[in-house]
């Protein structure tokens, strides 16, 4: 079953963030657009790349009203020790949730079970908590954040203008379709 237009289950978790454990639940993700960016493992080789790509990225999605959220099974005090000891990973001002119960990545079926670990999975979730993009990538395969906030903006885009879809390679300010009888077979 896909999960697109589906309300974020119910979670509860700590998150490392800027020195500190917070908890973040699913009641924070209304109102506002955020990312839900899992990852197999602290201490790895791709993910690192993928979450400074996030970090590097971080102002373009903030001004966009956008939160982002990294998650993987390990607990808070890996990401802080990760954090601590990464020159990588030290550059992230987004929230790391931790999900050692595995209920975030059941949740959003990317948990690898007979591994204990999350999928590269991202989901773009709407102000009113509902997923509108998902994507799931093979473990060696790593992310682009650039394309992220490209699908992001288109997003947004359709959520303020629900007669119009953006077509493949949209970007912002380009020209969007009003889907029609008009338009069947001339495109």
């Amino acid at each position: 079953m896909s999960l697109i237009n589906t309300e974020v289950k119910p979670f509860k978790a700590t998150a490392y963030l800027n020195g500190e454990f917070i908890d973040v639940t699913e009641a924070d993700l209304k109102g506002q657009w955020s990312i839900f960016f899992f990852y197999p493992a602290d201490f790895t080789f791709v993910c690192p790349t993928e979450l400074g790509d996030l970090a590097d990225n971080y102002e373009a999605f903030k001004k966009l009203g956008v939160e982002i959220y990294s998650v993987s099974t390990d607990t808070h005090f890996t990401h802080k020790a990760w954090h601590d000891s990464s020159e990588t990973i030290g550059k992230l001002q987004y929230p790391m949730l931790a999900d050692p119960t595995l209920q975030i990545s059941r949740n959003f079926e990317v948990l690898i079970e007979e591994a204990g670990l999350a999928e590269r999975g991202t989901f773009v979730i709407d102000p009113d908590g509902k997923v509108q993009i998902v994507e799931i990538n093979a473990g060696n395969i790593g992310r682009n954040a650039e394309e992220l906030l490209r699908k992001v903006k288109a997003a947004q885009y359709v959520r303020e203008n629900p007669n119009e879809v953006c077509p493949a390679k949209w970007k912002e300010g380009e020209e969007t379709l009003a889907p029609s009888l008009d338009l069947v077979g001339k495109i």
